[in-house]
């Protein structure tokens, strides 16, 4: 039986794409395009035809992708221009990110913006002459639209082929020089300047860093908690809650559902882009998780547990791995899934709720939400709070804990009715890199909130991760879908994966999974490491030749490979006792020195790094035996807490030989008077062991003063 995305209507052509397994491409597979998926066939036929090569990128719950899928790639003129005149390529950014990145970087770099949908002409060889971002149909308001565009860029091809091909050499080369990182040395001050930084970025009304379009940025929240813990500034902790509260009232964040969209096309987070992708979870739950476990804060932990929520019902596969993402658009509508009329609303809630619920969510009988392509208002309405609960409370006399109660039989009342509706399109597949994310995230959170079942299913996840997604050799494979296991890994899938396996070891205390990240490390440092200057290139040594090999420290969307890369070795290196890892990191550091000095902002996670290379770091060993009160005790003190300069190693008595194989230093710890101990360590000496854990937690406390 064909999947839903192969279906094409009576007599409708179906072109390459119907035999590829990405859902972006198969949604491409009916178009009157000639598509062809990325590959040498393609590239052939160009150099055999003396075409140039018209590449799009996108993804499949990517909004402004599908309008122009819509408007241009399903009209037979726009087809018969591209197939008569070029080789048509299409690519899913998330299935291929280091195609992506590579023509992203050139993107970038010649129109001074990226995104998606993205349109390259390039030269058989793969050298770009032309890039944009999402082009119309017809030319409007100032934009090109491919009617005009497609026959310009064949003229430009068959009478000035020179200046084609000399403009293209400087690009690429341009595009190499880019990935050398600057000359410079990492300063002490680094971590206040950024912090400096991003206070002038922070916006104080709304939360957030910077103008809309607004994105969540959990990588500054999680370096402005590190740094509020080692300065004590509230100022820093009051960014990171003031944004965290400003995404949890607004539109950006599911009222009904739960879970958060990509991001908000305004500065006070109402009006989202509708997609969901798994990479966001994760993220904001980890922000929100550490949050928590530095302030107490009720309300981070609800965000945090709801986002989780989310995933685990709607994203989790039925092999306990996680699907990709969620659609923007049902029934060819950006967020109808979503949106409320006043009318629906008082239908569903009765007219007992309807003036309780319009005030605390803000609807309006006109609507309060704007299409963003129309610019019109559409009747409907995206739930959001503008004001703190407590003040609604207030408002209506009420307790909070009858407020809540109030709020969740609406909740749920809606979130049964929307149930009923048309989906957005769910990507079904697997990627290594966003589940080890969301796999670091649940491991996280099973320890500062004692839930069980978050560590149930990460296990889960890692365990059908590193048995179905790796090859003969043991290294990663990036997508999995409809039984198929395929693509080289990049960095990111390295990195991200071995980030999760470390959260989980510190949630489980299980050596298999140190075993198992060591294992990757060394993977990946065989193959994707640059032993001329340091760091990880994003893809591996084998991988297929693309015009350049990127390497890229910044984080983009998401951490970046080198950023997350750099805080596994140094973690490794505590957990294990192995100083290579501290050296390599060292390297790394070194490497991207002078881009973190030109652009901290743009290297938050680099930075949380850096926190914890500048130390001081604690190594706690707790011995005792496995499931005793005493031990648990003390790992549930070390769990609540965020320490975030901290590493964990459990010896559990009659257990400790293999973790002993990884950590030789555990070897000859032992428990005092047959009582679980903990053993504090800090900067390559231990202090005293104790069997209390107040004391246990004190010398962290003294340490961390130091």
């Amino acid at each position: 039986m064909e999947s839903e995305e192969r279906k094409c209507a009576i007599g409708q052509a179906k072109n390459r794409l119907i035999h590829e397994k990405s859902p972006y491409l198969l949604q491409h597979a009916c178009n009157p395009v000639d598509w062809y998926p990325w590959g040498d066939e393609a590239f052939a036929r160009a150099e055999a035809e003396d075409k140039p090569v018209f590449l799009s990128i996108g993804y499949s719950t990517c909004h402004w992708c599908h309008v122009m899928a819509h408007e241009s790639f399903e009209d037979e003129e726009v087809a018969r221009l591209l197939n008569e005149s070029f080789v048509c390529i299409k690519v899913d950014r998330e299935e291929r990110p280091d195609i992506d990145q590579v023509y992203m970087r050139a993107c970038q770099a010649m129109t001074g913006r990226g995104g998606w949908p993205m349109t390259i002409i390039m030269t058989p060889d793969r050298r770009p002459f032309y890039a944009a971002s999402y082009v119309p149909k017809e030319s409007r308001f100032g934009m090109i639209g491919l009617l005009d565009l497609l026959p310009m860029m064949r003229d430009l091809w068959e009478t000035r082929r020179d200046e084609v091909l000399e403009s293209t050499g400087k690009i690429v080369e341009a595009l190499r020089e880019s990935c050398i990182s600057p000359e410079g040395a990492l300063d002490d001050g680094i971590l206040a300047d950024a912090c400096t930084l991003f206070d002038y970025e922070f916006d104080e009304a709304n939360g957030g860093f910077g103008p809309a379009p607004k994105f969540p940025s959990a990588p500054v929240l999680l370096f402005l908690l590190r740094m509020w813990k080692r300065t004590s500034d509230d100022g820093l902790l009051h960014m990171v809650r003031h944004t965290i509260e400003g995404i949890r009232r607004g539109g950006i964040f599911d009222q009904v559902g739960f879970g958060i969209h990509r991001y908000a096309t305004d500065e006070s987070w109402r009006i989202p882009h509708f997609e969901k992708m798994l990479a966001d979870q994760a993220l904001l739950a980890l922000a929100a998780t550490e949050a928590f476990q530095a302030t107490g804060g009720a309300l981070f932990r609800r965000t945090a547990q709801d986002v989780l929520t989310y995933v685990l019902r709607d994203l989790r596969s039925p092999d306990g791995a996680f699907f990709s993402a969620e659609d923007a658009d049902s029934e060819g509508e950006e967020g109808l899934f979503y949106l409320w009329t006043a009318s629906e609303l008082e239908a569903v809630l009765g007219k007992e709720n309807i003036a309780f619920t319009a005030d605390v969510f803000n609807v309006i009988k006109g609507g309060n939400f704007t299409d963003e392509s129309s610019r019109m208002r559409t009747g409907r309405n995206i739930l959001y709070f503008d004001e703190p609960e407590e003040t609604l409370a207030a408002r209506y006399g009420m307790n909070m804990p009858a407020f809540r109660a109030r709020l969740e039989y609406i909740r749920q009342t809606l979130f049964s009715q929307r149930s009923m509706r048309v989906r957005p399109h769910r990507d079904d597949k697997t990627l290594t890199d966003w589940n080890g994310l969301m796999i670091a995230a649940l491991a996280t959170a099973s320890r500062a909130f004692d839930n069980h079942e978050y560590l149930t299913a990460a296990e889960t996840a890692a365990r059908w991760l590193l048995t179905v997604l790796r090859d003969g050799e043991g290294r990663l494979l990036h997508r999995y879908r409809e039984g198929e296991a395929a693509i080289a890994a990049t960095l990111d899938d390295y990195a991200f994966m071995i980030w999760g396996l470390i959260e989980l070891y510190e949630a489980s205390f299980k050596p298999q999974y140190l075993t198992d990240a060591i294992a990757l490390q060394e993977i990946c440092i065989g193959h994707f490491w640059d032993g001329e200057a340091g760091g990880f290139f994003f893809s591996a040594d084998d991988a297929e030749d693309l015009i350049m090999r990127m390497k890229v420290s910044a984080d983009g969307a998401y951490p970046s490979g080198n950023a997350v890369m750099f805080r596994n070795l140094l973690r490794l290196s505590r957990l294990t006792g192995d100083m290579a890892f501290d050296q390599r990191a060292a390297e790394l550091a070194d490497a991207f020195s002078g881009a973190v000095m030109q652009s901290p902002t743009t290297h938050a996670f680099f930075l949380c790094g850096l926190d914890f290379a500048q130390g001081p770091t604690k190594e706690v060993v707790v011995v005792g035996r496995r499931n005793a009160s005493d031990t648990s005790r003390m790992i549930d003190a070390l769990h609540a807490a965020f320490l975030p300069r901290t590493v964990v190693v459990c010896a559990y008595a009659g257990e400790s030989e293999e973790i002993g194989r990884i950590a030789p230093y555990v070897r000859d710890l032992t428990m005092i008077d047959g009582s679980a101990t903990a053993y504090v360590c800090s900067g390559f000496r231990c202090t005293m062991p104790t069997t209390s854990v107040e004391a246990m937690v004190g010398l962290i406390r003294q340490i961390e003063s130091e």
